[in-house]
């Protein structure tokens, strides 16, 4: 039996967090939930985490900012940046540089579902290879 994957949810908005865990546990996944990039950063499970659900605007750290700390120190997790206040040049340069989706809240289930599906993918995780 093959591991489960895990994806790290990382949000200031609890509910949110929880629904995301909720909804990552029932597609199968292992679910690890941060309220701040720190405590994300700071995690033991940092580099077991397969895909990465973040907010875009938060205190201290912006998701935008996580995945360039990642990337910047060699430990880049596929990303997926979640906003209740999307704009066309943040969704341009995020996904220029390598984020894997950029999604309005609130978020449609099915699309961060492939979403997460395509994240894993490209980091190759055997599970999501069909």
């Amino acid at each position: 039996m093959m591991k489960k994957l895990l994806v790290s949810v990382v949000d200031d908005d609890r509910f949110f967090r929880e629904s995301m865990c909720r909804l990552m546990r029932s597609l199968g996944y292992t679910a690890d939930i941060f309220p701040s990039a720190a405590d994300f950063l700071a995690s033991p499970r940092l580099a077991e985490t397969a895909c990465l659900i973040t907010d875009v605007q938060m205190p201290a750290m912006t998701g935008y900012e996580l995945h360039r700390r990642l990337i910047d120190t060699d430990q880049a997790i596929p990303t997926i940046l979640v906003t209740a206040f999307p704009n066309d040049i943040d969704r341009a340069r995020a996904l220029n540089d390598g984020v894997v989706c950029y999604l309005r809240k609130p978020v449609d289930e099915a699309h961060l579902t492939q979403c997460v599906r395509d994240a894993l993918k490209s980091a190759g995780s055997p599970e999501e290879e069909s």
